[in-house]
């Protein structure tokens, strides 16, 4: 069995990882959707506004909205309660809570569905998501950030690892293939915490037990686990919101690159659904290279900064 410890840098390590990842959110909001062979040609390396959703610039998407609805959850019940969780997403989605200018967009339809039966039906939350194979997009897995750092402060073990992923996504997206996914991500991440360097993490990921996925589910995900991903052309790649492509897109950028910054341009680059691979991107590299090493420019446009960051105190505070 894995233990993850407590080590390294400490609580900083939140705001590193929380804050990269609401810029990278903020950084692919406008180009949302626009093609990979648009954006290579005039690529975008600045903090931008108006484009594919004519929000202001620095403004972060539902992305954002659910991991820090996720960690206000975990703030105020000192634990993961599932059904608290949910309860908070559906505050997103019908009052508008946790937005950064107080308007609701991109929320993807498996998302949307599990929140209604969630509120319609009453549903216990981890019986509320889809586990048809058509409904494995990205949606649970950009809010397992509060899961990881709160499996890593808590210094679970691999097996409760495993739980809390599966039922985390499970709010929304049940199937195998987004467990699995969300799964990788969060150990992933867990063996950065732990002050493994971004190719041993990498490497480690791979040699992980998956005996309690089914084969065929594993299978999704040979190109990430049976080769060397980070060897890949980019013509290979996908940069789509399906969860596999997605999780391929950003162990590639990670692998690719050496700073915060090279990390976000390289990521939102790649098209299509670029404020999720943004976000995901910017929470390892915010862990890789620190807050200090996002650009001043990109931290004093994103929206309601000092929100998040009071977020990030009290969360640091439940998980010290």
């Amino acid at each position: 069995m894995l233990c993850y410890n407590l080590i390294g840098d400490g609580m900083s390590l939140i705001k590193d990882s929380v804050v990269g990842f609401a810029i990278g959110d903020a950084m692919g909001v406008p180009i949302s959707a626009v093609p990979r062979e648009e954006l290579l040609k005039k690529p975008v390396t600045s903090m931008i506004g108006n484009g594919t959703y004519n929000v202001p610039a620095g403004t972060w998407s539902d992305d954002t909205s659910l991991v820090l609805a996720t960690m206000d959850s975990i703030i105020n019940f000192k634990e993961i309660s599932y059904n608290d969780i949910a309860k908070r997403f559906c505050s997103w989605a019908g009052k508008k809570e946790y937005t950064a200018t107080g308007e609701v967009f991109d929320i993807d339809n498996t998302t949307k569905k599990a929140l209604v039966k969630f509120l319609k039906e009453g549903e216990t939350a981890v019986k509320c998501g889809s586990y048809e194979i058509n409904s494995n997009g990205n949606g649970s897995l950009t809010r397992m950030l509060p899961i990881a750092l709160y499996c890593h402060f808590n210094k679970l073990k691999d097996y409760e690892v495993f739980n809390v992923v599966k039922n985390t996504s499970s709010i929304t997206h049940a199937n195998e293939v987004s467990i699995l996914g969300c799964y990788i991500y969060v150990n992933y991440l867990l063996f950065i915490l732990n002050g493994k360097d971004k190719y041993a993490s990498y490497n480690m990921v791979k040699c992980l037990d998956y005996s309690d996925f089914d084969e065929d589910t594993v299978a999704y995900y040979n190109r990430l686990l049976k080769t060397n991903i980070g060897n890949l052309r980019i013509e290979d790649l996908k940069s789509t919101s399906y969860i596999v492509y997605t999780l391929e897109a950003v162990i590639w950028i990670i692998l690719n690159t050496n700073s915060y910054a090279e990390s976000i341009v390289g990521a939102i680059n790649l098209g299509d659904d670029t404020d999720t691979i943004g976000a995901i991107t910017g929470s390892i590299a915010g862990i890789l290279y620190g807050y200090d090493d996002i650009p001043k420019k990109w931290l004093s446009s994103l929206k309601r900064i000092d929100y998040i960051e009071k977020l990030v105190l009290e969360f640091e505070e439940v998980l010290s």
